[in-house]
């Protein structure tokens, strides 16, 4: 097997107080290597994890440091770096355009890296900016997209989804209509629109980003607000939006069954959503809890990406008896069931970009997302 890729958020040098961070990469068997060490001029503190490019790097971000002493230790790099090690500082923030990149990146269909800074940005109406969102390409050129100037949201602490339509998907923690958050979509032009703007009735304060379930709507939690009275803010809730901006709150906890869920859900292969509350439930140490809105079970292709005659893990569930693989309509002649949640197919001959299906005796499984063939 091969190794994982990570960073950790301090130590490291000790240029900085506690360290800098590192970058390290850590096979199965627990042998860790430490790729590259940080030291404030290339960047200092990666708050979020890393994502592979489609060119096989690995690309990030730090929350302070850099070239830029606009701000205190530096207002946050984007990078990458290649699995032997070589780090590149591929952008310094500014303030200007962003500072405080909390969260990681992900990358679109167009090749090009989307990400949100906390702070920052064009606008004045929050004291160390309202935050923005940003692209940038594998060398290096950034674009801001947005600046939040708090009407339409400010303080984006999570990252970006890129929806089937091909727009982008976010929230801001606070700001909005009342201040209390929103939802908003994006187009990789900079095309802003906010979807929702709650107002603690139906939750407050979005810390966590969105996914998008298998029916098309997106999912997601907000830390406080909610129906319930046993939080003095509320105790938060699970809610999910169209594309169009209609929301519906589909839990408010109540303490008892968790409060402060600041973590975002992850739909499991059978169709059911999981999450996690940061406190509440029967000990007052958080909860893990899983909310099913009726949506049937699916396959999950790891990677997303990848090249013709390439190896590739076909997640789900009940996938023993699998008698046929395609890609995109294109059937798979080697693919082997390695268990009942995992099947291993190489991409054919002629496969082209779009849906993974798996034929199983009671039916046929579509992926949730389309697998991209790699040129």
């Amino acid at each position: 097997m091969g190794s994982s890729t990570g960073r950790r958020r301090e130590g490291g040098s000790d240029v900085c107080n506690h360290g800098c961070g590192t970058v390290f990469s850590i096979t199965a068997g627990g042998v860790l290597t430490k790729l590259h060490i940080f030291d404030g001029t290339d960047g200092f503190s990666p708050e979020a994890g890393l994502i592979q490019g489609t060119d096989g790097k690995f690309y990030g971000t730090t929350y302070y440091g850099g070239a830029n002493g606009v701000c205190d230790h530096g207002c946050g790099t984007v990078f990458s770096i290649t699995a032997g090690g070589v780090l590149t500082t591929l952008h310094s923030f500014d303030f200007t355009d962003g500072a405080g990149p909390f969260a990681g990146l992900i990358q679109g269909t167009n090749g090009k890296f989307y990400g949100t800074t906390q702070n920052g940005g064009a606008s004045g109406n929050c004291t160390n900016g309202c935050g923005t969102v940003f692209s940038i390409t594998a060398d290096g050129t950034l674009t801001t997209l947005h600046s939040f100037d708090g009407t339409d949201g400010s303080y984006p602490y999570a990252g970006l989804i890129q929806g089937t339509n091909g727009k982008f998907y976010g929230t801001a923690y606070e700001g909005g209509a009342n201040g209390d958050g929103t939802v908003f979509s994006i187009t990789a032009g900079g095309t802003l629109t906010t979807l929702h703007s709650f107002d603690g009735a139906d939750g407050q304060y979005p810390y966590a980003g969105l996914i998008q379930g298998t029916d098309g709507e997106f999912y997601g939690t907000t830390q406080l607000g909610g129906a319930s009275g046993n939080c003095t803010d509320g105790c938060g809730t699970v809610f999910t939006v169209t594309a169009g901006g209609t929301l519906a709150t589909l839990h408010s906890f109540d303490f008892t069954d968790g409060a402060e869920s600041t973590a975002g859900l992850v739909q499991g292969t059978n169709g059911t959503f999981y999450g996690t509350a940061y406190e509440g439930g029967a000990n007052n140490d958080g909860t893990v809890f899983s909310l099913s809105v009726g949506l049937g079970p699916f396959v999950e292709t790891n990677p997303a990406a990848a090249k013709v005659a390439a190896n590739v893990g076909i997640l789900g569930t009940n996938l023993t008896g699998a008698t046929t693989v395609t890609f995109n309509g294109t059937s798979a002649p080697n693919f082997e069931v390695q268990s009942n949640s995992l099947i291993l197919a190489q991409v054919p001959t002629g496969a082209t970009s779009g849906t993974v299906q798996v034929q199983l005796p009671g039916g046929t499984l579509s992926s949730n997302l389309p697998f991209i063939v790699l040129k």
